[in-house]
């Protein structure tokens, strides 16, 4: 049955009505989907372009720290190269020049070196105090001589000098070079003990067969009888070790060999 002609109009702009809406719905959603696109396009680059400077400069700055390490290492590195240097020349230097000092102070029972001539004309005996000085000799196992003292002991008075006479003699069918040591026994006695002439850090050359006198000339130091701690001290051993003298051989120091 047909419908009556004014239910047809209202039907006919109800479609048109909704026609409308759904294209109206519809071009939204397109301009929203172009716009998005649009947007998304246009930004993508600017994160992309400052992901790309981030990382550029994260590399920079590694590598300026790398640098500035490897800077500081190198200036670690010459420092320490230099200490070592150093500590290897002051060994060197190390033993002769605490020979030095033992023979000028007597430290480590070594027999002070070197004398006054006029403290040794001045100087005043002192009669009342009688030392007994014993005499000592060693050779290193190395060293073929036959090294002796002439004398066992003598007796010295301080301030009065004396004189004693150590033999060596070369048993072997070569020439030999010797150098000796010294120390005095007690340790504390050495700052008294002055050698005006002796054999020791000498070398010493003896033929094959060859045999020789070695002088010692001593004094005791007045001041060792106003020392309290030489009170009790009435012998003193005067010892001397001979060594071949070698190319790099190194002799050991006095009083601690």
């Amino acid at each position: 049955m047909p419908l009556p002609l004014f239910l047809r109009e209202c039907c006919l702009k109800r479609c048109v009505q909704l026609s409308s809406v759904g294209y109206v719905r519809n071009q939204s959603l397109r301009n929203l989907s172009s716009y998005a696109s649009q947007l998304l396009v246009r930004r993508t680059p600017q994160r992309v372009l400052t992901q790309t400077r981030g990382a550029k400069t994260r590399k920079n700055t590694h590598k300026q720290q790398q640098d500035e390490w490897r800077k500081r290492n190198k200036t670690a590195l010459t420092y320490i190269a230099a200490a070592g240097v150093g500590m290897i020349g002051m060994s060197y230097a190390a033993v002769p020049l605490y020979r030095l000092y033992c023979q000028a102070t007597g430290l480590g029972g070594t027999a002070v070196a070197g004398h006054d001539t006029e403290q040794v004309e001045m100087m005043q005996p002192v009669r009342d105090r009688v030392i007994k000085v014993t005499f000592n000799a060693d050779t290193h196992a190395s060293m073929q001589w036959n090294f002796k003292p002439q004398q066992s002991e003598i007796f010295v008075v301080p301030g009065e000098t004396a004189l004693a006479f150590y033999r060596a003699k070369n048993p072997t069918a070569k020439p030999v070079i010797g150098i000796s040591t010294y120390n005095v026994v007690p340790f504390e006695a050495g700052q008294y003990f002055n050698k005006i002439q002796c054999f020791c850090f000498e070398e010493q050359r003896l033929n094959p067969n060859e045999e020789v006198d070695m002088p010692v000339f001593f004094y005791i130091d007045p001041e060792f009888d106003e020392d309290p701690r030489m009170a009790r001290v009435d012998t003193i051993t005067l010892s001397y070790t001979f060594f071949e003298a070698k190319e790099g051989q190194r002799l050991p120091i006095p009083g601690y060999s």
